[in-house]
């Protein structure tokens, strides 16, 4: 098992964790656009809530140079949502004129399991602020995302141990004819990622996506059936990098992908995390290695356990 990590880098900027109360220090404050601009409460045992901790920042800082946001832990995130940091972010949207990137509930294992964080409707946030060009959201249970239009947004991430199928369909519904990077992690059943193929077959399609060149459709124990639609899918001819790591990724699935369309126009596929044989892999490479595509094999942690006269498998990310 692998778990979500802190992000390092938003928008081309490093993150800064900006102080908790009453650790400001003498040391400056970095300037206002020159980093992504970290902002967490205590999951746990917090000495102020995130809004509390949002209205000191927008204090601090001048927010009109604010150029990258990332909403860290909140207090009491395995059972409460951030509904109110929703609130205050929108309630605050004419201090951050120059907000291009926005990142919802980045949190590590300590802080909240991925599958425990609890989310909500995030339109409100893409619907007011029309000029972002990345955002991301970490958490499926309680997710919630209607179909939307978005004329600017360059980049989508949606990091689950789970996603629900219905916020698939609101993507795969949405107009976003900017969107080149799309990376959505459906996660498995046990978690709630009902998903079926059906779900993402627009996405394959990509009529609704005509600028996409990156597309992640991983962490899922479908991954199977993802990899042999691939293997005709009409988005797949324009994409530069086609991610399917980090899955139940067998034999089956990937001779299906190699068996299709040629993906030697690619620049990178990258397939780790998977359960592929050997013999599989060394054909992975003698197809595309002449070609110049960046191929990632890696294994990982992915290991089967044998159990009740099944062989278990599973995704790299989960609870």
């Amino acid at each position: 098992m692998s778990y979500a990590r802190h992000l390092t880098e938003s928008y081309g900027l490093p993150v800064f964790t900006f102080p908790g109360p009453g650790s400001e220090g003498p040391a400056p404050l970095p300037e206002a656009g020159s980093v992504a601009w970290r902002i967490v409460s205590d999951a746990y045992d917090a000495e102020e809530t995130w809004t509390e901790a949002f209205a000191r920042f927008t204090a601090a800082v001048d927010t009109s140079g604010v150029r990258a946001i990332v909403v860290g832990a909140w207090e009491e995130a395995y059972d409460s949502g951030p509904e109110d940091i929703v609130e205050a972010l929108v309630a605050a949207r004419a201090q951050l004129p120059a907000l291009r990137a926005l990142f919802l509930g980045d949190m590590e294992s300590e802080e909240c399991e991925i599958s425990w964080i609890n989310q909500g409707d995030v339109g409100p946030l893409l619907e007011n602020f029309p000029e972002l060009e990345e955002f991301g959201v970490r958490g499926g249970t309680g997710l919630v995302l209607a179909p939307f239009t978005h004329r600017r947004l360059r980049s989508l991430t949606v990091e689950t141990g789970g996603l629900p199928a219905r916020v698939v369909r609101g993507i795969a519904a949405s107009g976003l004819p900017a969107l080149e990077h799309l990376d959505l992690w459906l996660g498995t059943a046990e978690y709630g990622g009902d998903c079926a193929l059906s779900d993402v077959e627009p996405v394959l399609q990509g009529d609704r996506l005509p600028s996409l060149r990156h597309l992640a459709l991983r962490n899922s124990d479908i991954q199977d059936e993802i990899a042999a639609a691939m293997a005709s899918a009409p988005v797949v001819a324009r994409l530069e990098t086609l991610d399917l790591s980090m899955g139940v990724l067998t034999d089956q699935g990937g001779a299906a992908l190699l068996g299709g369309q040629p993906l030697t126009h690619l620049k990178k596929l990258d397939l780790h995390h998977n359960y592929l044989g050997d013999p599989l892999k060394q054909r992975f490479r003698d197809t595309l290695d002449s070609a110049g595509v960046t191929l990632d094999l890696d294994r990982g942690h992915a290991e089967e356990d044998e159990w009740d006269d099944r062989v278990w498998r599973f995704v790299a990310v989960g609870e």
